[in-house]
């Protein structure tokens, strides 16, 4: 194919940017002044040995290759600029390293060149792909994406480009959906099955690090198959590559993101274009073909061996007198200079190099001795070390340097592949990327100046799984990355307060968890209010029963003379009522905040109250057998017979009650204490009974009192007494036994207010057990049946008198 039909506009551009660099020198007065520089222009077809051939060619200084030879110092080339790619550039790298020979490439990125010990002698103006890798992986975090698919190209450039991103994403918790390589030798099979799997990847952010050469038959075949909705992010071999501006992939490739390094500003580069004319320049073999091919004309003043070009262009002649300032100039990129402004720098800094060579003064020199060169005699390691060491501020108020690794500071645009009416793309930059260091990156990103994929404004999701809401923790699935996980709400106590939480944090102990689990909230302290319901009616009915206690009492004081009251010993029976007031009164103790004193008051006062109750009715069993045993005249019981006995039956009955309380008290009494796990969201006030054993000890003790009577009254239940009182006990001490024996299982099995609420409840219930079966009978005499109660109806019946 003749070489005009394919000419590429962007090396054009890049040839004519060194030539505009070294004008611009020429003129101006403060570098190297009195001194020229030339150049020598050699194509390596993008081929290793084209690239090697003309590398010799350099070194040697003519136009033969002669390896090892410098056949005319003089004219042999300085520094080399180039190649543009990375696969070129590191043979020649490896070659002129072993001379320690300048070599500047303006597009050579790939991070093996930063191998100071493999490659001595390369620098270049384009970033290193370590920080392009480093900036795709910080561009993919900036939006949230997790689950990203990689392409690469088999070459150095894709593969260890395309790793470091892996490992930046995996360092930072994301997951690689695929990583493939593109073959750089077209195979139909593979770029079939690459589009088939990013078609079914649920994956929706593709990274590619490849040529546009080797991504276009990808890019082809999933417009063929319909692949949309997929964000594309571009290395910068083809961020802006024209060859993607068709009407066919505008809808495979609207939105895509790609990085870029940094344009820059060649004021006069344009004018400087506009000013070309083959006339002025007949050895410009470019210009002639460029020319032609702008104009669609033929040059006139052609030599005889360029006829046959003339003959298969078949177009008009040109005149030379045409104008390239009245074209659009739409095949260079004049206002978003990227490569060739790199190129343009690379030159800048040689002429700075060999300034500071040309100023070195004899004795301060940088080489052995103190020794400096000159600029018609130096070697190409003497250069490099000047060149190595350049920094300086370019007309764009940019500096220019190398670091340690021949890289320039990184600094990368960020383009948006947005479709404008001519059906192709316009790169609109969104952002931008800076790192001067590994650990020091810097993005901004535009968000609301993207257009994404399908025209979307809203920012596209790729995340293997749905993100846990805030309640929830990721657990992993089986066999699958880490990316992939499913949502389980927290355990009640537990609260995650941000998606994604891989734990759940417990809440501290006065604390519980709300009903979405996303936050702790206080417990609801729980106790046994005289605000509720269920405390204001154990208080209305336990005052209420001390009452009906307190008016018995009354109605028996105002009768006391009367027989029915003196009957059975009425001091006894009023001791019992006061008791029983008590008895109702002290379950007044159990509602309410529980405190220490009232944890101790509450079971002590309880206790011996009850136990005094007990013992007088014990005593009034114990009265009325001895009684009735005791009429008979030769019985021993008779000096029994007197108010001494039950007072003193209630008294060690009593007391005995009272030494358990005390050492109770005083060994391990009850406290106030808030439980925070009994049940579910609440703290329970309760009082700790302190000595388990002194508590079960008290009721027991109770317990046999009340068994006791029970079996006394019993037994003597059928005396033939109309006053007798022994059924009633019976019968009250019934209900009194079968109370406290359901208090048992009922009270283990409850918990917070409804414990204190079962005991209280038992208290009540068997005082109003004793209360009723007792006093009513009496009561009911003296109230509605006074005639009854008289001496002479008693003695009718056989009753007796204590």
């Amino acid at each position: 194919m003749p070489s005009f039909l394919r000419f590429d506009y962007r090396v054009y551009e890049s040839i004519l940017g060194v030539i505009f660099a070294i004008e611009e020198i020429h003129g101006d007065p403060k570098i190297l002044p009195n001194v020229s520089l030339g150049f020598s222009i050699f194509d390596t077809c993008t081929t290793v040995s084209g690239a090697l051939d003309g590398t010799v060619r350099l070194l040697t200084g003519q136009g033969l290759a002669v390896p090892n030879y410098l056949c005319h110092s003089l004219t042999s080339a300085a520094v080399i600029i180039g190649d543009a790619y990375s696969m070129t550039s590191i043979p020649m790298a490896k070659l002129l390293g072993l001379y320690r020979h300048p070599q500047i490439s303006s597009s050579a990125s790939v991070m093996a060149l930063s191998d100071k010990k493999e490659f001595p002698s390369f620098l270049r103006t384009v970033p290193s792909d370590l920080y392009q890798s480093i900036g795709l992986a910080h561009l993919v975090l900036y939006f949230g994406w997790t689950w990203v698919g990689i392409l690469v190209e088999s070459s150095d450039y894709g593969q260890q480009g395309g790793q470091r991103v892996k490992e930046e994403l995996i360092k930072a918790g994301a997951c690689i959906a695929f990583f493939e390589t593109i073959p750089l030798v077209y195979s139909e099979k593979k770029t079939q099955h690459i589009s088939e799997m990013i078609k079914k990847s649920s994956a929706n952010v593709i990274v590619i690090y490849a040529a546009d050469l080797t991504i276009y038959p990808i890019m082809e075949e999933n417009a063929r198959n319909n692949v949309t909705g997929k964000v594309w992010l571009a290395s910068d071999s083809w961020a802006n590559s024209p060859m993607f501006s068709t009407k066919e992939l505008m809808v495979t490739l609207q939105g895509t993101l790609a990085f870029m390094i940094r344009n820059g500003e060649m004021t006069g580069f344009k004018e400087f274009i506009h000013s070309l004319n083959p006339s002025n320049n007949p050895d410009d073999i470019f210009l002639k073909i460029f020319w032609e091919l702008v104009f669609h004309c033929t040059l006139q003043f052609l030599k005889k061996n360029e006829t046959s070009r003339t003959q298969m262009l078949e177009t008009k002649g040109c005149t030379g007198d045409e104008k390239l300032v009245d074209t659009n100039l739409n095949f260079f990129a004049l206002d978003d200079l990227r490569f060739t402004y790199n190129i343009y720098n690379a030159v800048y800094a040689i002429a700075q190099a060999l300034h500071s060579m040309n100023a070195c003064r004899h004795g301060e020199g940088p080489f052995s001795n103190n020794t400096c060169t000159t600029i018609n005699t130096f070697k190409p390691w003497q250069l490099f070390h000047y060149l190595k060491n350049v920094y300086f501020v370019n007309k764009n108020a940019e500096k220019v340097y190398f670091d340690v690794d021949g890289n320039p500071p990184a600094i990368y645009g960020i383009l948006n592949w947005q479709p404008s009416s001519s059906e192709s793309f316009r790169y609109l930059q969104v952002g931008h990327f800076k790192s001067f260091a590994e650990n020091d990156p810097e993005l901004i990103i535009d968000v609301d100046s993207i257009l994404w994929n399908k025209g979307y404004k809203q920012i596209p999701q790729s995340s293997c799984s749905n993100s846990c809401p805030a309640g929830y923790r990721k657990v992993p699935q089986p066999g699958q990355p880490i990316c992939c996980f499913n949502c389980i709400i927290c355990s009640s106590g537990e609260i995650s307060n941000q998606t994604d939480s891989l734990d759940c944090l417990k809440c501290l102990s006065d604390e519980w968890s709300n009903e979405r689990q996303d936050k702790c909230i206080k417990k609801q302290r729980e106790f046994l209010s005289y605000e509720e319901l269920l405390g204001d009616i154990l208080a209305a009915v336990s005052t209420f029963m001390a009452l009906s206690a307190i008016s018995i009492l009354a109605i028996f004081v105002k009768s006391h003379n009367t027989p029915v009251v003196k009957a059975n010993n009425r001091e006894l029976s009023y001791i019992l009522l006061i008791s029983l007031v008590l008895c109702f009164l002290c379950s007044l103790i159990f509602i309410g905040q529980p405190t220490d004193l009232t944890c101790m008051l509450r079971q002590v006062a309880f206790g011996i109250i009850f136990t005094l109750s007990v013992s007088c009715i014990l005593a009034k069993t114990v009265v009325v057998v001895i009684a009735f045993n005791a009429s008979n005249p030769n019985s021993n019981l008779r000096k029994y017979i007197g108010p001494g006995l039950p007072k003193t039956l209630v008294a060690v009955c009593t007391l005995a009650q009272v030494i358990i309380c005390a050492n109770w008290l005083i060994i391990c009494p009850p406290f106030q204490h808030e439980n925070t796990v009994a049940l579910i969201g609440k703290i329970i006030i309760e009082c700790n009974e302190g000595s388990p054993t002194a508590f079960w000890c008290m009721l027991s003790y109770i317990g046999l009192l009340a068994t006791v009577s029970l079996v006394v009254a019993f037994l003597s239940r059928k005396l033939p007494d109309n006053f007798n009182e022994a059924k009633y006990i019976t019968f009250s001490m019934l209900v009194f036994v079968t109370v406290w024996m359901s208090f048992i299982p009922a009270y283990l099995s409850t918990q917070g207010k409804y414990t204190v609420a079962v005991e209280v409840f038992a208290i009540v219930s068997s005082d109003a057990g004793l209360l009723v079966c007792i006093f009513t009978p009496k009561c009911f005499i003296i109230l509605l049946r006074p005639e009854t109660n008289t001496r002479d109806y008693f003695k009718s019946k056989g009753a007796f008198k204590n």
